[in-house]
């Protein structure tokens, strides 16, 4: 398989192909591996792949073996017209290779500078014990919500549930939502699942916070996306999270801290020994 971009290259270098890679793409005899695709993919989301609502995650994945299958077949055309043995494309090669040496070397020093970092046991605890306020699981709601147009619409749904209640007010609520609402929760019955305050916009947090679990909004709620019917699915209350919930996310967080300190001072006893000089 052909390497396509610097980062990606490195991250090549850096661990072995999983021989258990399952095959995507196969291009004029070379394979395209779901690894290698997942490599790319977390690269270019600077880690953040998985967070991605899923069918941005399909759109993407695909646009990624497309330009790898365009990369693939643009490699062969080259090595068959003689690119590979052009005086441009070997000092491009040799100056890539220079490059990537040197980020390699700095990232395997960098890791086995973290990697050496320890936190002391009672640090976590003391850090868990004065920042309490850090670790508040805030209160949170479940809601599901109608959108609709106008506000004659909004009431309509409203008078077609008054009445209801309990299992059968939420089933109704979801299959309305699935037929008419025009939001992008709509396919999963309005689900917009747990949030906490501030995360909506105003005029929809509001409301929805003053409700009752079980409930459904008893006046349509306006926002700059139309007209919304809401019902509250479960609320939960504002909790301390417990020690061992959150130990381990700690000791990251003072291993970092220490980490930045000691690449602080690391970086100035470097730059003290070696002799750098600016071009004028």
């Amino acid at each position: 398989m052909k390497r396509y971009y610097a980062a990606w290259i490195l991250g090549l270098l850096l661990s072995a192909q999983n021989a258990s890679a399952a095959v995507l793409v196969t291009v004029n005899g070379d394979e395209i591996t779901s690894d290698e695709v997942n490599k790319v993919l977390m690269e270019g989301t600077q880690g953040r792949f998985d967070s991605l609502p899923a069918d941005k995650q399909n759109e993407l994945r695909q646009r990624i073996i497309e330009g790898m299958i365009a990369q693939e077949l643009v490699y062969d055309d080259a090595q068959k017209t003689g690119v590979l043995e052009s005086k441009e494309y070997k000092q491009e090669l040799d100056a890539l290779i220079s490059r990537l040496k040197i980020q390699l070397a700095a990232k395997v020093w960098e890791q086995e500078q973290f990697e050496a970092i320890k936190i002391d046991a009672k640090d976590v605890k003391d850090y868990y014990d004065k920042n309490p306020d850090e670790f508040m699981d805030k209160e949170k709601i479940r809601a599901r919500h109608i959108l609709v147009k106008t506000e004659a619409e909004a009431l309509a749904v409203i008078k077609s549930l008054k009445g209801l209640s309990g299992d059968k007010l939420k089933n109704e609520f979801i299959a309305q939502a699935k037929s008419k609402s025009t939001g992008p929760s709509a396919p999963k019955g309005g689900d917009l699942g747990y949030f906490p305050r501030g995360q909506m916009v105003p005029s929809f947090n509001d409301a929805a916070f003053a409700m009752k679990e079980g409930t459904i909004s008893s006046t349509p709620v306006q926002s700059q996306f139309g007209y919304h019917v809401i019902y509250i699915e479960d609320k939960k209350s504002a909790k301390k999270l417990g020690f061992d919930e959150v130990k381990n996310f700690i000791e990251e967080r003072l291993k970092m801290d220490k980490f930045k300190a000691t690449m602080e001072k690391k970086m100035a006893t470097l730059r003290e020994k070696a002799k750098i000089t600016y071009s004028k």
